[in-house]
């Protein structure tokens, strides 16, 4: 049962580095704002869910997998609402986002 653990922590650290990465490349490439802090804000709670669930696996059922959870929480709490503060401010403060044409239903 230790390896089975083992693997399937070794699995989420390395999908949550692969989640974190990706998403730092693809927040280079999008085109505005916008568009980087939604990419950045992703890939932040998927990235540290992976991570940390990774990390509690390997810590076993102790008090440091208690505290992890407890990072975690946090996290998933903050991380969503900074990005929503984050995007409200710049909006208020006048920088909008690039107007994208819309196709018509049928247009290739």
């Amino acid at each position: 049962m230790s390896i089975a653990i083992d693997a399937l922590s070794w699995l989420l650290l390395i999908g949550g580095g692969l989640v974190v990465l990706i998403g730092g490349i693809g927040a280079l490439r999008m085109p505005d704002f916008y568009t980087r802090m939604h990419a950045a804000s992703l890939t932040d709670s998927m990235g540290s869910i992976f991570i940390l669930a990774g990390v509690m696996l390997q810590a076993g059922l102790s008090l440091a997998a208690v505290k992890l959870a407890t990072i975690l929480i946090f996290l998933l709490l903050t991380g969503p609402t900074a990005t929503y503060a984050l995007a409200n401010a710049a909006f208020v403060s006048g920088l909008r986002p690039k107007a994208s044409p819309v196709k018509p239903a049928g247009d290739g």
